[in-house]
């Protein structure tokens, strides 16, 4: 599960500074101490429930917003988790073997969503987050395999609860850095007490190999220190 202080704590931030409020001029309108509206914000305690509706009136936003974003995606990410290690389960009985190595899941921060959103000229709200972002949930799905990734992606394509919307085989057309993997978007039905919601969850499915190669190549652009001369003679030497 996901660290649901330090998510609310970095999204009552980001609230915070779209309202042109510094953490000071919240704690004061709050009638807090400093101290403790930072390590809400820092994600090292809750806010009790009066205190988070004291927050949510001040910041112009129903509690509800908060949280909304983390839930739904966190259980779209929950949902294909499970069918995949229902399909992993199912290979080992049948054939004796695991086509999937690991499983990673992310949600991303409340500062990417909102940076994203900034750069694509959005509104930077929840409504507009889930309206124009399909990247929000992501799932990481590491095979032994080539073959193996192309019988992940045809079951999760096939699944009657799932619905494909992108796909992008990096496998087939690498990327001009030599950067391998298999890119798909599928909308996840999620049912809530109050009806059923659509979440995108981007899943990129890779072997430990192509993983390898994609976090050291990762790991040089950081070494780069952002020169893109760097970067690029770097990965030169990475692809050889």
């Amino acid at each position: 599960m996901y660290d649901t202080k330090k998510y609310l704590g970095a999204r009552i931030q980001e609230i915070r500074k779209l309202n042109g409020l510094k953490q000071s001029e919240l704690a004061e309108l709050l009638d807090i101490d400093p101290k403790h509206m930072s390590k809400i914000e820092c994600g090292r305690c809750f806010p009790s429930f009066e205190l988070l509706d004291k927050i949510a009136t001040k910041l112009g936003r129903p509690v509800s917003s908060f949280l909304e974003l983390e839930h739904l995606y966190d259980s779209a990410i929950e949902l294909v988790k499970t069918q995949l290690n229902i399909f992993d389960n199912e290979f080992s009985m049948r054939f004796q073997r695991n086509p999937i190595h690991n499983i990673e899941s992310r949600i991303k921060t409340p500062q990417s969503i909102v940076g994203k959103l900034q750069r694509k000229g959005m509104p930077v709200t929840p409504e507009s987050a889930r309206n124009n972002l399909t990247d929000i949930a992501g799932v990481r799905v590491i095979c032994c395999y080539i073959d193996d990734i192309y019988a992940i992606a045809d079951l999760l394509t096939d699944h009657s609860a799932f619905q494909l919307r992108k796909i992008k085989d990096y496998i087939k057309n690498p990327k001009p850095n030599g950067y391998r993997s298999f890119h798909m978007i599928l909308d996840v039905p999620v049912y809530m007490s109050n009806g059923k919601e659509i979440a995108p969850v981007e899943i990129q499915i890779r072997t430990i190999a192509m993983d390898f190669w994609a976090s050291l190549e990762h790991q040089l652009h950081y070494k780069s220190t952002g020169d893109p001369k760097i970067a690029a003679s770097l990965t030169g030497e990475l692809k050889e």
